[in-house]
């Protein structure tokens, strides 16, 4: 019955139920009369004119204030406090009409005890359309498992008011570690203190605690993860406000810990005129605009209102998709930067050239590279080509044609690489610090730091995809450990130290503390509520299999070649002291490595890389 009320047309929904109310109306009416007088009322003289005003009081007010757009099964406490409102105005005006009208046989308190009649069988016919609508989802309440709520404050309690509702949980209670919580409930749901989640898993079959502690700094909820890592449940994060705020919260809803949760560290304030320096009011280019760090790039410039953004990208449909993302933004915030999506490659110095002569830009952050190791090491060629001499194209345009300044978006693998794609990022540094000694007007500065969370390769999209297919994680070495920053994080920090260089510097992103591969993997099995099998557990969920390095690749990656990094006025940005080679002398291998990479000569092409680059050495020969 209920899903064939739930599928009526939303004008015939409406309809009942001012039908409905107009029926209540008239019932109170009738039963302040009875109760006033003191016997069954049947309607005489003046009176009728009682049973007609009130239902043409009542619906109008009712309207007005929104009371026939709630959903019913959604219905809280804030339409009701609207539902209190919308009658008060009524009783006012009912009172003032009995007061004014005097109609024989109609007592003037009437005006007070109808409307609190008519309140209470509102109330209630909307509480009871909740409840009626909301038991079809009954059947389905184990279905999903049962929950704790990390979280007694105002985003728990509002998440457990829509589980209540959407019935796909057994709700078992809260967490919390506020003592005047403990011991209490709320709304009827016990809080517990953590003491007892192992304790309340066990003897109530958790399956599934979800973290609703939106205010929690990074380190709490950290503290908080790792105390639930041995615990056989799943632990998911609150679904967005909108979701709870409709009451339409499922499984689905529930996010996954975020890559912040598992990896992440308290964001520090960004240096707001460090931002707005090199960007407001300003034409700005972004390369690779499509990508993940060149895609965050240009969400975060927009912000500072720069009055051209140009976003330059080979990939038709990551510039498609920037571009749209883009405008919607600018919309949403009001926001008229004008955004220009260019098609091209950097490897084309014709349609650079185009770009810099029609636009102007001041600013160039350059995002575009080939960054896969292997597939780099196994198409050298490609890699010099794009990553070396589309940098070379891009900063000789740049310097042509007046930018101000000139950021390269480079990496932690150009430190000592081992692989050819590190190698071809060192010399994409070595050209822009060659180029930056003899620049008279362009500011050509870089930053280094490490794996960002969530790109494109990232090893956590990879290690998700494969716990949903009930893995293995694959690891390529047991001691494989790298240095991981959020996608935001680090577009923030390279905005703020490009607008710190002077002119060849070399900056280098604080990466906080380097993690292990195979314990992120271990830890998001565990907080999948899943185990991990081993030789010490073969009873274990999912498996971690360590498949071996990859051509090129390094156990540890160093963000420094040289020693004794010099601190900068930002607390996560330093700056390194590099030696390099000046344009006459490197001008000549670029010119032999140019000849190399055009003929597919993978021996000179590492022969050079292995000249110019401090520690690089060279994996065996592959064929591009």
């Amino acid at each position: 019955m209920q899903s064939r009320v739930l599928d009526w047309p939303r004008s015939v929904k409406r309809l009942v139920v001012v039908a409905v109310d107009i029926f209540l109306a008239l019932f109170a009416t009738w039963l302040a009369f009875t109760l006033r007088l003191e016997q069954l009322n049947w309607p005489y003289a003046g009176q009728w004119w009682v049973y007609g005003l009130a239902p043409l009081l009542a619906i109008p007010i009712f309207v007005k204030n929104g009371l026939y757009r709630a959903i019913f099964r959604y219905t809280g406490q804030a339409a009701l406090q609207a539902t209190a409102k919308a009658i008060l105005l009524y009783a006012l005006l009912l009172s003032a009409v009995l007061l004014w009208a005097r109609w024989p046989g109609v007592p003037r308190s009437l005006g007070v005890l109808q409307p609190l009649i008519f309140l209470v069988l509102v109330g209630a016919s909307r509480a009871w359309a909740r409840l009626w609508l909301a038991d079809m989802g009954h059947t389905s309440v184990m279905q999903s498992g049962r929950l704790l709520i990390y979280g007694a404050g105002a985003a728990g309690a509002q998440t457990a008011a829509a589980l209540q509702i959407s019935r796909q949980y057994g709700l078992v209670g809260f967490i919390d570690d506020d003592v005047t919580k403990i011991d209490r409930s709320v709304n009827g749901i016990p809080v517990y203190p953590p003491s007892r989640v192992s304790a309340l898993v066990a003897s109530q079959g958790v399956t599934d605690i979800l973290l609703a502690m939106p205010s929690a700094s990074r380190e709490r909820r950290n503290a908080i993860l790792e105390s639930l890592r041995d615990l056989p449940v799943h632990v998911r994060t609150l679904p967005g406000l909108s979701d709870l705020a409709s009451g339409r919260v499922t499984v689905q809803d529930f996010h996954e810990l975020d890559i912040e949760d598992l990896l992440g560290r308290a964001p520090v304030a960004p240096n707001a005129e460090l931002l707005e320096q090199d960007l407001m009011g300003q034409v700005v280019l972004v390369t690779g605009a499509g990508g993940s760090i060149g895609s965050e790039l240009t969400r975060q410039i927009l912000q500072q209102r720069p009055r051209q953004l140009l976003l330059f990208e080979h990939n038709e449909f990551g510039l498609y998709a920037i571009h749209q993302e883009l405008q919607a933004i600018c919309l949403a915030a009001g926001l008229s930067v004008e955004l220009v999506p260019l098609l091209g490659s950097i490897a084309n110095p014709h349609r650079l050239k185009a770009v810099f002569s029609t636009y102007q830009p001041a600013t160039v952050y350059h995002a575009a590279a080939y960054k896969h190791v292997p597939m780099v090491e196994d198409n050298p060629g490609e890699g010099v080509r794009n990553n070396v001499f589309g940098t070379l194209n891009l900063a000789q345009a740049a310097a042509t044609h007046g930018a101000r300044r000139f950021v390269l978006i480079s990496t932690d693998k150009a430190v000592r690489p081992t692989n050819v794609m590190g190698a071809t990022k060192r010399m994409a540094e070595l050209v822009l610090q060659a180029l930056a000694a003899q620049s008279h007007g362009t500011t050509f500065c870089m930053v280094r730091f490490g794996n960002v969370l969530g790109s494109s390769g990232s090893v956590v999209p990879l290690f998700r995809k494969q716990l949903a297919a009930g893995g293995p994680l694959t690891v390529t070495h047991a001691e494989v450990t790298r240095y991981f920053m959020t996608i935001p994080e680090a577009a923030q920090l390279v905005l703020q130290a490009g607008a710190m260089g002077q002119g060849g510097d070399v900056f280098l992103l604080d990466m906080g503390q380097p993690v292990k591969i195979v314990d992120l993997a271990r830890r998001m099995v565990e907080l999948s509520g899943l185990r991990v099998r081993d030789a010490a557990h073969p009873g274990g969920d999912i498996e971690i299999a360590i498949t071996g390095l990859r051509p090129g690749e390094k156990l540890y990656e160093e963000l420094l070649i040289g020693d004794n990094p010099e601190p900068t006025s930002h607390p996560r940005i330093m700056k390194a002291h590099e030696d390099y080679l000046d344009w006459p002398r490197l001008e000549p291998h670029l010119q032999t490595l140019q000849q190399a990479g055009l003929e597919g000569d993978v021996a000179t092409i590492k022969a050079v890389l292995q000249t110019c680059v401090q520690g690089y050495q060279a994996q065996p020969a592959v064929l591009d």
